[in-house]
C-alpha cells in the first residue's frame, strides 16, 4: 500500500506552455492541522528525493516537530511520486516530456492547501537544496501567505558555476547508448552509476574526503562509498525523471515569472517573511558568497552559515547531529 495520498489537479497549464489535461501531486502529512489552521509548516522535496527521503528531520525533538505543527511534505513535479516523465502516457514521453519549473509547483502546491485542506496561510516553508528553491519561490509569489521561510543550502535563482555541474550530470546520464532521440530505449545502468560518482564529487567537501568520515558512518572504503552511498542512490530513479528535476533546477528563478519578469532584485525584495538563508561554508555549487548576495536584498533574512565540512549535504544531515542541531536552532527560532 501506499504511504502517501495523490491530490488531483485536473488540466494544468504548464509554465512551458504545454497542458496536460491530468495531473496529480503527490504529498504526505505529519502532525495534526489546528482548528484555525495557523501551525502548518510546507516542507517541499529536494533534488531526486521522495517524501520518504526527507522526513527523517519530522519528530519530536527534530528539526520539525509534528506534536506542534502540521507538516506537508509536497513531492514536487517530475520526481516520479507526482506527475513526471516517468508515468506520463502519450504523447508525452519518448522524447516530448514537458519542462516542469518551480513556479508551476509553487501554484500545484498552493492548491494542495488550500482546495484539500482550507489553509491560506503558512507559519514556515522549510526546504532544502531544490526544496529551498521552492520556499523562497514561496516567499516571492505569495508574499502575504508566508510567515516565515527557512532556505538551506539553496538559491534564489541557479548560478552560472550551478550550472556547470548540472550539465556535466546530465551529459552523463544522455551519453548513454540507451539514449536516442530524446529518451531511454533501456535502463542506463552504467550511466546510473556513474551520475551517482560524479554527484559524490560535488556533494560532499574535500574536507569530508580528506578525514575520511565516510569511514565513521558505516562504510569500509571509499569505493564502499561510492558503490552503496551514491550508485545506490540514484539506482533507485527513472533516468528521466533525474532529467525532469536537472531541467527545473536548471531554470530556478524567483523572478521569472509573469509578476517579476526577470527582475531578480524586485522578487528578493518582495519577499517579507522573516528568513534565515542557511548555506554551508564547504557547498561547492551554493556558496556563502551567492547566499550572501541574494539575502541582503531581501528585507526580512538574515544569513546564518551551516559551520560544517558535511558540503552540500551539511543540509540534509541525517548522520550528523551538529548540523541538524543548527537547522534546529534556526528553526525554533523562527516559529518562537
Amino acid at each position: 500500500m501506499s504511504d502517501h495520498e495523490n491530490f488531483e489537479l485536473g488540466p494544468l497549464v504548464l509554465q512551458c506552455g504545454l497542458t496536460l489535461p491530468k495531473a496529480h501531486i503527490a504529498f504526505k502529512t505529519y502532525g495534526t492541522l489546528a482548528a484555525d489552521r495557523s501551525n502548518v509548516i510546507l516542507y517541499p522535496t529536494s533534488y531526486g528525493a521522495h517524501h520518504t527521503d526527507i522526513d527523517w528531520l519530522i519528530g519530536p525533538g527534530r528539526v520539525l516537530d509534528p506534536t506542534r505543527y502540521f507538516v506537508v511534505i509536497p513531492n514536487q513535479l517530475g520526481n516520479g511520486l507526482s506527475t513526471s516523465p516517468s508515468n506520463l502516457p502519450e504523447p508525452f514521453g519518448l522524447g516530448r516530456s514537458p519542462i516542469f519549473t518551480h513556479w508551476d509547483n509553487v501554484q500545484v502546491q498552493e492548491r494542495l492547501l488550500r482546495e484539500r485542506f482550507g489553509v491560506e496561510r503558512v507559519r514556515l516553508v522549510y526546504g532544502w537544496s531544490m526544496g529551498g528553491q521552492q520556499a523562497l519561490h514561496w516567499g516571492a509569489i505569495f508574499p502575504e501567505r508566508v510567515d516565515s521561510l527557512c532556505a538551506v543550502c539553496t538559491s534564489a535563482r541557479t548560478s552560472p558555476h550551478n550550472k556547470v555541474f548540472l550539465e556535466g550530470i546530465r551529459a552523463t546520464l544522455t551519453a548513454d547508448a540507451s539514449y536516442r532521440d530524446g529518451y531511454f530505449t533501456e535502463r542506463p545502468v552504467r550511466a546510473l552509476r556513474a551520475f551517482g560518482r560524479v554527484y559524490a564529487g560535488w556533494a560532499m567537501s574535500q574536507e569530508f574526503y580528506r578525514e575520511r568520515v565516510w569511514s565513521q558512518i558505516g562504510f569500509s572504503s571509499l569505493e564502499d562509498y561510492l558503490v552503496r552511498a551514491w550508485e545506490a542512490n540514484f539506482l533507485r530513479r527513472k533516468p528521466e525523471d533525474l532529467l525532469s528535476m536537472i531541467e527545473t533546477w536548471m531554470r530556478s528563478d524567483i523572478s521569472d515569472n509573469p509578476i517579476y519578469r526577470g527582475d531578480l532584485s524586485a522578487a528578493l525584495g518582495a519577499i517579507t517573511a522573516r528568513a534565515i538563508v542557511m548555506p554551508s561554508t564547504t557547498d561547492l555549487y551554493f556558496t556563502v558568497a551567492d547566499s550572501a548576495a541574494e539575502t541582503k536584498s531581501m528585507p526580512n533574512a538574515f544569513l546564518r552559515p551551516i559551520r560544517s565540512i558535511w558540503g552540500h549535504r551539511a543540509g540534509n544531515p541525517a548522520q550528523c547531529p551538529e548540523d541538524e542541531a543548527a537547522l534546529r536552532d534556526a528553526v525554533a527560532e523562527l516559529l518562537g
